[in-house]
């Protein structure tokens, strides 16, 4: 992400709009395509985040490429930390995320382990992650930095647009994001409609035309 002017803010507002929207309204407008189809942890409850993917593709069980990300980190960028198979070993701490936090990542999705859970909370960077587990890694292989890879089915290419909340993680390709806004913004202006209807007291049954 750039950090000039107003080339920054129009990506930045991106960003901001996509996170507004959450994941299930993301994943629809798009198509139903982007699900990060697996049960990750919200670290800090409540959280929300959307960004560009940077990838660390690190060796199995092993978390060099997580300490060799951070030197291509941009502020708002959103952290992949990956391994070809996703076991329960920490990737991510407490010191990952302080060097996070300070580069202004927006989020960070950890296809493993983390651990230092209260620390991480205290930092409050968002974190989402398959596992807590206190098992440490080796720190000897970096598989690939800025590579495509895939998480839970889902297949991401650096730069991506990657959407994080309560309900999930969402993956939309870079080149779709503007049309998916614009769906999302449509999606979300029926919601309303369809929301003050049924606190009047209509059924979905018959806004949605079901019983035709």
């Amino acid at each position: 992400m750039s950090t000039n002017g107003s080339a920054f803010q129009s990506t930045e507002n991106v960003y901001m709009q996509l996170a507004g929207f959450g994941t299930a309204t993301v994943h629809e407008a798009a198509g139903g395509i982007g699900l990060v189809d697996a049960e990750f942890r919200q670290i800090v409850p409540g959280s929300r985040a959307a960004g560009p993917a940077r990838i660390a593709y690190c060796g199995q069980n092993d978390n060099r490429a997580v300490h060799e990300i951070m030197a291509h980190v941009q502020p708002g960028d959103v952290l992949i930390l990956t391994m070809p198979e996703p076991t329960p070993v920490a990737l991510f701490g407490e010191l990952m995320a302080v060097q996070a936090y300070a580069r202004k990542v927006a989020a960070v999705l950890v296809d493993a382990a983390v651990r230092d859970i209260e620390e991480l909370k205290s930092i409050g960077l968002p974190v989402w992650a398959r596992f807590i587990r206190i098992r440490g890694t080796t720190k000897n292989l970096t598989l690939g930095i800025d590579v495509p890879v895939t998480v839970a089915g889902t297949y991401i290419h650096p730069g991506d647009a990657i959407i994080l909340d309560s309900d999930g993680v969402v993956a939309i390709p870079a080149s779709d994001i503007n049309q998916v806004i614009a769906a999302s913004k449509i999606r979300v202006t029926k919601e309303a409609e369809h929301r003050i209807r049924m606190e009047a007291g209509e059924l979905s049954f018959d806004i949605y035309g079901y019983r035709k």
